[in-house]
């Protein structure tokens, strides 16, 4: 029980510090008129190209996937904002520290999910009706804890990723970007799952977002309850596993830093 308290407030505290760099990112200004404006312009950019298509169906299709995907876009920022610690010289002082890392890392940047939500459920609500996307009230209001989890397990991913920047501090946005690019691309956000060959479909089926995205889209098509709870639990387990990943990826960079004194003060 004393160890559960003990994460819970390791959590609470990272999580403060993540909320506060938020606040000190953006004003309410800079993301309503500028961060906004630009995430529900590329929504518009990919619905745009369906009515060019002059195809309701794939209309739909990529403003949902794309309304979805903006929020990914923001929580994949856990790969530069995990290595600020390091640039920082804090990275070394949370090694040494009793504390697990990997509980300070999964918490410093939860800022991310709450904005990667709010621009996902912004963009999907506001422009469903400019481009005649039927949103079936009030169930499609389901989708916001479904957008949430399926943050979380993307989340999770990204935790992975971070581990891996913070011994690769130069390459540490391309990792980020490539990670998201890679999601958009296979996890069914601009053509479905089953439009590529099999092996990257297989592949798919354990990355984040595959299920979560599906369990959206049958939602809002009307499908049964328990179609979208399998596509739900099924993202959840996908964020378990690589939540898990992510855990070890920490602890292996805590273990070797101490050992070879790889982790330095600075950048």
């Amino acid at each position: 029980m004393s160890a559960i308290r003990d994460s819970a407030r390791i959590l609470r505290w990272s999580a403060t510090s993540a909320l506060a760099d938020l606040r000190a990112f953006y004003t309410w200004k800079t993301w309503l008129f500028g961060w906004l404006i630009r995430i529900l312009c590329q929504v518009a950019f990919f619905a745009l190209i369906g009515a060019m298509l002059d195809s309701p169906d794939r209309t739909a299709y990529l403003l949902v996937g794309n309304a979805v995907f903006v929020g990914v876009t923001a929580t994949m920022f856990v790969c530069a904002s995990s290595s600020w610690e390091r640039m920082a010289g804090t990275l070394p002082l949370l090694i040494a520290s009793p504390a697990p890392p990997f509980l300070v890392f999964a918490g410093r940047s939860v800022q991310w999910l709450a904005d990667g939500l709010a621009c996902a459920v912004i963009s999907l609500f506001l422009l469903a009706p400019v481009f005649g996307v039927h949103l079936p009230m009030p169930a499609a209001l389901l989708v916001v804890p479904l957008i949430a989890l399926t943050y979380v397990s993307v989340y999770s991913f990204g935790l992975v990723l971070a581990g891996l920047a913070l011994r690769v501090m130069h390459v540490r946005n391309l990792i980020g970007n490539v990670g998201g690019l890679i999601l958009m691309v296979v996890c069914g956000v601009q053509v479905p799952v089953s439009f590529w060959p099999p092996a990257v479909e297989f592949v798919a089926q354990g990355l984040p977002l595959t299920h979560g995205l599906s369990a959206v889209r049958e939602l809002l098509s009307g499908a049964s309850g328990a179609v979208v709870a399998r596509l739900a639990l099924l993202e959840a387990v996908v964020g378990a596993v690589w939540f898990c990943v992510a855990a070890l990826t920490f602890r292996h960079l805590a273990e070797s830093g101490r050992r070879d004194g790889s982790i330095e003060f600075g950048d």
